[in-house]
């Protein structure tokens, strides 16, 4: 994990290409109140091992564009150099480092003068060595590509050489990257196809030319110690915006007219077919024929007659193949994510080996959490503890609390020779005046009240720091005394996308009730194609601001594609009850774990699990009735406004 930015001055812009609504040059935006060392600030809390800055300048005389990388202690912006002709390229990188066996700094450089910022893992297309940086590897690959412009895609016939879109396809796994590609005068940037990583961009307005890329919103000084202030309206002004999930070039050179420096920006489509065939997101088979429904009704019959209780793994003989095929694929993307050889080995030296937890679960106990923690257990060295972080706004009454300890008893039985350890993290939204205000700037430029429940409760869990049991939950007496505690796991797993492939919010039952299959489809489309933009964005930047690293096992390019390849029927019958039709198949994967309990458990969202929309409603508008006579999840959050 890492955070990248870069500053982008002295380049008349132009992005009309990419037709987006931003793209209006009249459009106006809040001014810019963060400082350099905001911004520096804001990147380290992502990236705690290391932080350094590099900039690109270029000079422009006639025709022709030079450039050098200049040193990181000078830290004069370009508009203050008041030289028409010259530009910079200001990157910014800070480090979490989880893969190496050596200390990494960004930006990366070499001899070629080209500059990478790279927040991202390489888990799948490539072949790494276990020893190997990912950042590292892609410079190197990167250095490798076309840069005559006479390619865009695969390899180019005029050099023989692979193109950056067709190298940056080839990932598996999230990214974000910043390059500069010297040889060719160009900037590259992107994100993965799903979103994985955040990546925030400020266009070029006409109040405000400067353009900017950030992994995070960084706040001022003065925005942190200003009281927060929640209201029912903000304004339509904002700095910021989500980068849409693409591979994007800015080729600078000169103008003919005056010299000025320019750059056009253009979008580049993925070129590997198998991943433009996930982002269409099109299902095989979606209505059932009246023998399909029947056949799925007499498998489900004999699972429930045969069901018995067997040890963890254990398959039952009814349950389709399908669902092995994604219990399969499943495990292995725990297994690529939690690969013990991928962790930096600085993390772990001098620590005693059953002292060190590698690897946490956002865990509420419900469906998906459950079957991350299962499937983590067996993909990891039993010597190490396993940390499983629960939030609360309501101690011991919420339902995620109850059920994180109902899931922990369940756990201890299908892996009883496992140390897990619950991490209760207790929080009273009304004394989190000033976290909240922080967690705002986290979420942005996401602006609804609910957007801001979900980020404080990410915010507080992922920081691990709560509370444990003194002795195991096991024994009978339950007056155990809570010892203070603070998770040190770096990478966390996280189970978005579940949901929104599986048929698990209330909306796609409306969706089927109105629409049958092909409603339920189109709508479970819409949402993995807005993912980017509605979620990940957000809980990308709210997890990584405490330094830990979310990884979303769901959302591996491979699970999607089994996913998609099953019937929608085999997914999902929401004409059945909740916590049985609704993500259907995931139910049958936590059956073949042992896990019975957990696989009849209802859907319910952080923000109602934890309790902090019920607070959060009593906080901004008085009670929970009036909160939903307002609508207040979707409500928009006025900032007290610092903007000058």
């Amino acid at each position: 994990m890492c955070g990248i930015a870069l500053i982008v001055s002295g380049i008349q812009i132009n992005i009309s290409s990419l037709q987006l609504n931003s793209a209006c040059p009249t459009r106006q935006t809040e001014k810019l109140v963060f400082s350099l060392e905001d911004l520096k600030a804001a990147l380290r809390r992502r990236g705690p091992d290391s932080l350094r800055t590099k900039k690109v300048l270029l000079q422009s005389s006639g025709e022709k564009l030079s450039s050098f990388i200049e040193e990181d202690d000078d830290d004069t912006l370009c508009s203050e150099r008041e030289d028409n002709n010259r530009a910079e390229l200001h990157f910014i990188g800070a480090i979490l480092q989880l893969r190496g066996t050596i200390p990494l700094v960004q930006p990366l450089f070499d001899v070629s003068r080209n500059v990478l910022v790279y927040n991202g893992e390489i888990f799948g297309g490539f072949h790494l060595a276990s020893d190997c940086n990912d950042a590292e590897f892609l410079i190197q690959t990167l250095e490798k590509c076309c840069s005559c412009g006479s390619c865009l895609t695969g390899h180019c016939v005029t050099c023989g050489k692979s193109s950056i879109p067709d190298v940056l396809s080839t990932i598996k796994g999230p990214w974000a990257i910043i390059y500069w590609q010297d040889s060719s005068s160009t900037l590259w940037f992107g994100r993965d196809a799903f979103g994985r990583r955040s990546l925030l961009v400020h266009w070029p307005t006409e109040d405000d030319s400067t353009f900017l890329l950030s992994s995070v919103s960084p706040v001022s000084q003065a925005q942190q110690a200003s009281e927060y202030e929640a209201h029912n309206e903000i304004g339509s002004l904002s700095y910021w915006e989500e980068l849409p999930c693409g591979i994007y070039s800015m080729h600078v050179g000169t103008s003919n007219l005056n010299g000025y420096l320019v750059g056009d920006v253009k979008m580049h489509e993925y070129t590997n077919s198998m991943l433009n065939e996930l982002i269409k997101w099109e299902r095989i088979s979606v209505e059932p024929r009246s023998e399909d429904l029947e056949t799925s009704r007499r498998q489900d019959d004999s699972a429930s007659l045969e069901a018995v209780p067997c040890a963890a793994g254990g398959a039952q003989p009814a349950i389709p193949m399908q669902v092995h095929t994604l219990l399969n694929v499943l495990k292995e993307s725990v297994s690529r994510r939690t690969s013990l050889y991928t962790f930096y080995q600085e993390v772990i030296s001098g620590v005693r080996q059953e002292k060190f937890v590698p690897v946490a679960v956002l865990f509420s106990g419900g469906l998906d959490s459950m079957i991350l923690a299962a499937l983590l257990d067996q993909c990891l060295d039993p010597s190490y503890e396993i940390d499983l972080l629960n939030v609360s706004f309501d101690g011991e009454s919420a339902p995620d609390r109850k059920s994180a300890k109902a899931g922990l008893k369940e756990l201890k039985r299908v892996a009883p020779s496992r140390r897990w350890r619950l991490v209760e993290i207790d929080a009273d939204l009304s004394d989190l005046v000033f976290e909240t205000t922080h967690v705002m700037s986290l979420i942005n430029p996401a602006s609804t009240y609910m957007d801001l429940n979900i980020g404080i409760a990410l915010w507080l869990a992922s920081g691990g720091d709560g509370w444990v049991s003194s002795v195991n939950t096991n024994d009978k007496d339950t007056n155990h005394a809570r010892i203070k505690y603070k998770s040190s796991a770096r990478i966390l797993l996280v189970g978005s996308g579940a949901d929104e492939q599986c048929a698990g919010y209330g909306r796609h039952r409306t969706s089927y009730r109105w629409g049958s299959w092909l409603g339920l489809d189109e709508e479970m489309k819409l949402d993995m194609q807005r993912i980017w933009k509605r979620n990940l964005g957000r809980d990308d930047r709210c997890i990584a601001d405490n330094g830990k690293e979310a990884r979303f096992p769901f959302l591996d390019e491979d699970v999607i594609r089994v996913l998609l390849n099953i019937p929608l029927w085999e997914v999902a019958q929401l004409d059945q009850p909740s916590g049985i039709g609704d993500k259907k198949i995931l139910r049958e994967v936590a059956e073949l774990l042992g896990l019975y309990e957990a696989a009849v458990l209802p859907k319910r969202a952080i923000q109602f699990g934890s309790r902090i929309a019920r607070e959060s409603n009593k906080k901004n508008f008085g009670s929970n009735r009036a909160a939903n006579q307002a609508s207040a999840g979707s409500v928009r959050i006025c900032r007290k406004s610092n903007f000058s």
